[in-house]
């Protein structure tokens, strides 16, 4: 089963939105086999003079850190926790040429045909349809999804949030649909990287603030899994799960 299918996943998305937005920054975590740079992928397909959206911006994080890649950037998020914060860290880091709106991208898009030169989505969900529409003849669209096999080992501690789904279904549909909506040249990536949590803590950290296991911390026993975990998967590198990811870049013909 699906995480999203079995806990309630907009009510925990607003709730992580009103804490800290994404900000996983304190987390002290190490990767290894990653094969892109997600943020750099996004603004080597960008000019100084281009329009961005970003579908499910979340705490803006990631759209703020590359502002200075095009000329005015849109984040939406449907919740309105996670558009709160994101405003306060435009307004803290005096972006001008960034704003965030609380949008669900889910449904029909509030914007004009041809808006956008770049549209990018990270691990949210999207339509391909109107993606299609808000972008220009010729613009890109850069989604990261996360893959059906993240943090496997956590899943199977813990009896529950593991995907039945296989590994590149998420990947192989939305490329199918972005295929329907028109665009062309749509070229798939995957990864599976070793991940290593420097402490418990940071694992935590994680734990109360991602989709990984349904209700984390609600039953007697999870932290008692959860020492056993630790125990099992420690290494000279941290505490051993994995980051499974997924990369789609489209273009609109012209």
């Amino acid at each position: 089963m699906d995480a999203r299918e079995s806990m309630d996943y907009k009510s925990f998305y607003e709730r992580v939105g009103a804490r800290n937005g994404w900000d996983f920054s304190s987390v002290k975590a190490i990767a290894e086999g990653v094969a892109w740079d997600y943020a750099k992928v996004v603004q080597s397909r960008c000019k100084a003079s281009d329009t961005l959206l970003d579908i499910g911006t979340g705490g803006g994080e990631l759209l703020l850190r590359i502002a200075d890649a095009a000329g005015q950037l849109v984040g939406i998020d449907h919740a309105a926790g996670m558009v709160e914060t994101a405003r306060r860290n435009a307004e803290r880091e005096k972006r001008q040429n960034v704003r965030f709106m609380q949008i669900d991208a889910e449904d029909a898009l509030p914007f004009p045909d041809a808006s956008f030169d770049v549209v990018c989505c990270r691990h949210a969900p999207f339509r391909a349809d109107e993606s299609g529409r808000v972008l220009k003849p010729g613009g890109v669209l850069v989604t990261q999804q996360v893959g059906e096999g993240d943090k496997r080992n956590l899943a199977q501690a813990f009896g529950r949030g593991r995907s039945e789904a296989t590994t590149g279904s998420l990947m192989r549909k939305y490329a199918a649909e972005l295929n329907a909506a028109g665009f062309v040249d749509v070229q798939c990536f995957q990864y599976d990287a070793d991940e290593y949590y420097a402490t418990a803590e940071d694992l935590i950290f994680l734990l109360k603030h991602a989709p990984i296991i349904p209700g984390f911390g609600e039953r007697d026993e999870d932290f008692a899994v959860l020492e056993r975990f630790v125990a099992d998967n420690r290494s000279d590198k941290g505490i051993r799960t994995n980051s499974e990811r997924s990369l789609i870049i489209a273009n609109k013909k012209l």
